[in-house]
């Protein structure tokens, strides 16, 4: 026994110990990434589809299902637990990891838990080598899944942060109305710092574009198709309209930038006007997708635009198709727990990204926020949305390092 001792005590001993210790680890690590596998896999297998885009009763529609999911995982870790109910089937869940001592700062984790539609097959999880498939994957169930899997290695570890508050506040209808967020902020509740998930392939991103959903129409004059030049054509000139806005209004944007989000953007994605061939349409509507920069706004916006079209000559309305004010989001990197996480994650400077999302409604009550998790936006929303295993299992690493730091 003492020349075991003496040899364990020894480089050999060390290197042996080294190896041990390394072994430990790796295992640890495949235990984490099949469990961090197996939540992801349930939570697609558990439809919550926006119920703004299926049939009034559908099976699939809502969140209920992953919100139950998700109580029961939360539970069994020892994490408490509360559902604020928006509307039948739809919930808030917040997931609470209370700090050893009084709270001096609070940290939410929010991704959302609805989805857009899809075929059945999608709602069943495939893996194939470093991809696993199905609907939600990386938006946002990936991140859904990593971040309650860093609260569990936190909860289960003996050093946990001794005054902030960790809450996993996942939101109920970010892909259509953002009710779950801005029921939260309705509430008068707010964070020092919000780690809002959506896939940034692991960046952290402190700003992003605003979304304006706009509504054009133009009137003309009815008359018989075989008589033209008795009416009106509201289709043509709204035809007009359209070049304008793709080709010299676009021009106009481009001269304006933004150092993380570039320039503004201008879609128009549908058309609407006449009823038949020999009828001289009398009416004509457009939707337009605006993605705007930090400082515009609706106001702004609406009043640009019906100048410019006003200086052109069109005669045309414009209307908003959705009230709320959903604005660009920009966070200061400099603030103290912004600065920290990008030390944290080892990323020197701060990204944006194109899309709009729940991290605007909940930085304009006064809660810094920050969008980040794994997966990229391009996957998002397609027949084959994927998610790789491997930047899963990072994300979950990462947000445990800087949760773990937290005081």
């Amino acid at each position: 026994m003492g020349a075991l001792v003496c040899l364990l005590s020894g480089g050999s001993g060390n290197r042996l110990a080294r190896a041990l210790d390394t072994r430990r680890m790796a295992g640890y690590a495949l235990a984490r990434m099949a469990d961090t596998a197996k939540l992801l896999k349930e939570l697609i297998a558990t439809p919550s589809v926006n119920p703004a885009f299926l049939p009034l009763g559908h099976p699939n529609a809502g969140e209920a299902g992953v919100a139950d999911l998700l109580s029961r995982m939360a539970r069994r870790a020892g994490m408490d637990v509360e559902l604020h109910k928006l509307a039948p089937g739809r919930h808030n869940v917040f997931v609470r990891l209370c700090p050893r001592r009084n709270p001096g700062r609070t940290v939410w984790l929010a991704p959302h838990m609805d989805t857009v539609n899809g075929v059945d097959e999608q709602f069943r999880p495939k893996l194939v080598g470093d991809r696993l498939y199905g609907r939600g994957a990386c938006d946002t169930k990936g991140a859904l899944a990593a971040m309650l899997g860093a609260m569990k290695d936190l909860a289960v570890q003996r050093r946990r942060p001794e005054q902030t508050e960790i809450v996993l506040t996942a939101l109920a209808d970010e892909e259509n109305a953002h009710l779950g967020s801005r029921a939260l902020v309705s509430s008068g509740s707010r964070a020092h710092l919000a780690i809002v998930g959506e896939p940034t392939m692991n960046r952290v991103v402190t700003a992003h574009k605003g979304s304006l959903w706009i509504q054009i129409e133009t009137a003309g004059t009815a008359a018989h198709g075989s008589r033209p030049e008795l009416g009106e054509n509201a289709v043509h000139e709204m035809a007009r309209i359209v070049d304008y806005l793709q080709t010299a209004y676009t021009r106009r944007l481009a001269k304006r930038r933004h150092d993380l989000l570039g320039v503004p953007t201008v879609s128009v994605g549908a058309i609407s006007g006449g009823t038949q061939p020999n009828i001289v349409p009398d009416h004509c509507t457009i939707l337009v997708d605006r993605r705007t920069l930090p400082g515009e706004t609706k106001r702004s916006v609406l009043k640009e635009l019906s100048s410019l079209l006003r200086k052109k000559g069109f005669k045309a309305t414009i209307s908003l198709t959705r009230d709320e004010e959903d604005l660009a989001m920009e966070t200061d990197p400099g603030l103290d727990l912004v600065t920290k996480f990008l030390k944290s994650v080892r990323q020197k400077k701060p990204a944006g990204v194109d899309y709009f999302c729940d991290a605007s409604i909940l930085a304009g009550d006064g809660t810094p926020s920050v969008v980040f998790g794994p997966g990229s936006i391009a996957q998002a929303h397609t027949a084959d949305e994927w998610i790789s295993m491997r930047a899963l299992e990072n994300c979950r690493a990462l947000l445990g390092r800087f949760l773990g730091s937290l005081p």
